[in-house]
């Protein structure tokens, strides 16, 4: 059942996320994780393209991903074995909607690969509405933060944050817009160690959380932050 209470407002931010149906994995090995990613860049755009596939052959003739182009500004994300989390802005009409029905052409090929049929995902993706300039920080901090749990397992191998575009000296190459987040702290380190410091905090209340509604927490910001 879907959790939201909203239309998708232009240049507002919303924290969406879904998991397999049935809790079941979606990603199950490194190439699927590459090719959800690969989904998450290809298909934000206005024009579609048909299957990744098939836009292969077309390198060159458009330059996809462009901001002029995109339905949605991905400001976070974690891909994780079975749920991924995303942070971001519409930048059209409908950007929202249109951006995850597109992320289904992800089934098709899943399907395809290991033999099976029908819906990948829960029918319909969950979204919050994150209202305020500290939740958004938030926000940021626990998604980039959500794979962390179990470093060196199986599962961290086959998951995949934005914690590393966060604080890589080179990040010119992220799919997200870590400027909105990133200009408000002195520097990368000072964001790092507010995402450590909220993750550890999480960690203590996890058991309050139900269906990932965490919002009613306390978000801890540093000095100086709305």
């Amino acid at each position: 059942m879907s959790t939201r209470k909203h239309f998708f407002v232009i240049g507002e931010y919303y924290h969406i996320y879904n998991r397999g149906v049935d809790k079941r994995d979606v990603i199950l090995d490194l190439y699927d994780l590459q090719r959800l990613e690969e989904s998450f860049i290809e298909f934000n755009t206005e024009n579609p393209i048909g299957s990744i596939y098939e836009n292969s052959f077309k390198k060159g003739s458009v330059e996809l991903g462009s901001k002029a182009s995109k339905l949605v500004d991905i400001i976070a994300y974690c891909f994780n074995p079975n749920h991924f989390h995303l942070l971001l802005t519409p930048l059209v009409e409908n950007g929202v909607e249109k951006f995850m029905q597109r992320i289904g052409g992800y089934t098709k090929y899943f399907n395809n690969k290991y033999k099976r049929t029908g819906r990948l995902f829960e029918d319909k993706f969950k979204s919050k509405h994150v209202a305020e300039n500290r939740y958004l920080i938030h926000v940021s901090a626990y998604i980039n933060m959500n794979n962390r749990d179990e470093l060196g397992s199986l599962a961290s191998k086959l998951s995949k944050s934005s914690f590393e575009d966060y604080i890589e000296a080179d990040n010119q190459k992220s799919i997200c817009n870590i400027r909105i987040v990133l200009d408000q702290f002195k520097s990368k380190e000072d964001y790092k160690r507010y995402a450590i410091e909220t993750r550890r905090d999480t960690l203590k209340r996890k058991d309050d959380l139900k269906d990932l509604e965490f919002e009613h927490l306390e978000a801890r910001l540093p000095n100086g932050l709305p």
